[in-house]
């Protein structure tokens, strides 16, 4: 029999009784794989015998951030029975049944998440209790539906992760930097102003060694910048 080809990763060979299958071992040293989240926010409403089901599933950068959408989403909502939600985010990801019984929301909304595949995505459904019961069983179909509804609307997108670069110059330097700024993937999160300009900017994490070699360029040597780990 002839040598197996090499793969980055490692094979296991299974004798089945109608052949031979491969199953391939991702490699400690593969790339990982890409993650994907919303483009944009989406929101759906249904009706279940006089109940409104108000959905919605927002990209967030994390938990903190999820936490502020909800806040702002009750805000909206002040007499709504209840608000019901589920996040994805990798380590911050959580759920919540608020008020409704155990299993009947916040689970369902997150299984509708995970069956999308996406990170970094809250979602909430907002219920007007209409005042017919609805069951254990009708409670989850509802839960379901309506947050599916909303996904069926939703464009992944690749999830990029993002990180911060702190950077100081001087005050002539200041609008070199903030053009540069806009020209590149780049967001700018927070400025200060004492001795020296303080300019936070969140970009991707892949991007910011280069980054910070293009500001000592744009900055003639004169930035000094703080990639934080």
């Amino acid at each position: 029999m002839a040598n197996p080809r090499r793969f980055a990763g490692t094979i296991t060979v299974l004798p089945p009784p109608t052949g031979v299958r491969f199953v391939i071992h991702p490699s400690p040293t593969d790339p990982p794989l890409p993650t994907y989240t919303l483009a944009a926010p989406v929101t759906a409403e249904i009706d279940i015998r006089k109940s409104r089901f108000i959905a919605l599933a927002i990209p967030v950068a994390d938990r903190a951030a999820a936490m502020r959408e909800l806040d702002a989403l009750r805000a909206q909502h002040p007499t709504a029975t209840h608000v019901c939600w589920a996040l994805l985010a990798g380590g911050q990801s959580g759920m919540s049944d608020d008020g409704e019984p155990s299993g009947t929301a916040g689970r369902p909304i997150l299984e509708v998440l995970r069956h999308h595949e996406v990170d970094g995505v809250l979602a909430a459904v907002v219920r007007y209790y209409g005042g017919i019961k609805l069951g254990a069983g009708g409670l989850v179909r509802a839960y379901t539906d309506a947050i599916a509804t909303a996904m069926q609307l939703a464009v992944r997108i690749e999830r990029i992760e993002r990180g911060l670069v702190k950077v100081d110059v001087d005050y002539a330097d200041e609008a070199r930097v903030r053009r540069w700024i806009e020209q590149e993937d780049c967001e700018l999160v927070e400025h200060a102003y004492d001795m020296t300009v303080r300019l936070v900017i969140r970009m991707p994490l892949a991007s910011r060694e280069a980054a910070a070699e293009a500001l000592r360029d744009v900055t003639h040597g004169r930035a000094t910048i703080e990639v934080e780990a």
